[in-house]
């Protein structure tokens, strides 16, 4: 009885060392990310041996489930979102500071404690080649979209429902002199005379329309513009704004409570190891946030782009009166 207690140990240290999942080795997750951002979760697993169980809900969504079950938490972490959510849920996740953290690029290390950043998207503008040659006129920034050839030839989604668009808002206030500047308020005005009532219902009605001919030019989010061209679309191009572009991070958190905490822990280190953030830059339409060599066909390296970044704590706080403000903007024209 001695002797099968002392192998039973020892093959319990072997698994252990050798990362072989023990009955305890599992997580659970609740994410509003596309399958690209998934296809992750394997190496995840193939490199620490826990088993991960994904229940995919919109953001919205995760965050009513998460407070639902906050007394008895179903989920471990929630893998993706934006900012904006998880601030305004900050009480349903806990303080985590990975030992990666300190290799990511400064201005995406985590600030908040309860929320990691693990890559980012940016505001972008897409032109259909085709249609934009025979206008005779370039687009190197949003100044250029005040053409008078664009009339009609715009379109972007509400700022007020679409999170995509209000992103693109911020950004164009920030880079157009500043969120309280009257002359970057202005150019908004401005913008959505040109606009002419083309704002759309859904983010993806931008770039699908920009690709499909009906529009010029969109105002839209990088993600889906590179997997477009990753599959193949020869009519389009990417513009990244002459006056600055902006890269917000999307989060990971870790809910209070959860079952299985140093796996969910290990998770967060993961994503922000080496090997991951270089799967990132070089299997999906993501950007790594920290420094790694990783390099694809679709995007152009961000020391290319000229970054501004934004004040989220500012953004944050002021969304409600931001949103107003576009609103009666675009409600007057």
């Amino acid at each position: 009885m001695k002797r099968m207690s002392t192998l039973v140990f020892a093959l319990v240290i072997c698994l252990c060392l050798s990362g072989i999942a023990l009955a305890d080795g599992v997580l659970t997750i609740v994410s509003p990310n596309s399958d690209g951002l998934l296809s992750i979760i394997p190496v995840f697993e193939a490199k620490t041996g826990i088993t991960v169980t994904v229940e995919s809900l919109g953001s919205g969504d995760a965050m009513k489930r998460i407070e639902s079950e906050r007394e008895n938490p179903t989920f471990d972490l929630m893998y993706g979102g934006s900012l904006a959510n998880y601030v305004a849920n900050a009480g349903l996740f806990q303080d985590y500071l990975s030992p990666e953290d300190g290799e990511l690029i400064t201005e995406y290390r985590n600030v908040l404690g309860f929320c990691t950043n693990y890559t980012i998207d940016g505001s972008v503008l897409l032109v259909n080649t085709e249609l934009l040659a025979e206008l005779g006129i370039e687009i190197k920034g949003y100044a250029d979209l005040l053409q008078p050839e664009l009339k009609d030839k715009i379109v972007s989604a509400d700022p007020v429902a679409s999170s995509s668009a209000f992103c693109q808002l911020t950004n164009m206030l920030l880079a157009m002199g500043g969120y309280e500047s009257e002359e970057a308020w202005q150019y908004v005005t401005d913008l959505f005379t040109n606009i002419n009532g083309k704002v759309v219902s859904s983010s993806s009605s931008v770039y699908k329309g920009v690709y499909n001919g009906e529009y010029v030019v969109g105002l839209t989010y990088e993600d889906p513009c590179v997997t477009l061209l990753k599959d193949g679309a020869d009519n389009i191009q990417i513009i990244y704004p002459i006056e600055g572009t902006v890269f917000l991070p999307a989060q990971i958190g870790i809910v209070n409570d959860a079952k299985n905490l140093e796996n969910a822990r290990a998770f967060v280190d993961f994503m922000l190891s080496e090997e991951a953030q270089i799967f990132f830059g070089e299997q999906t339409t993501s950007r790594p946030i920290r420094p790694v060599d990783a390099k694809n066909d679709w995007v152009i390296p961000l020391e290319d782009i000229h970054l501004i970044f934004e004040d989220s704590a500012y953004v944050t706080s002021h969304t409600a009166e931001l949103k107003e403000k576009v609103q009666d903007i675009i409600m007057g024209i």
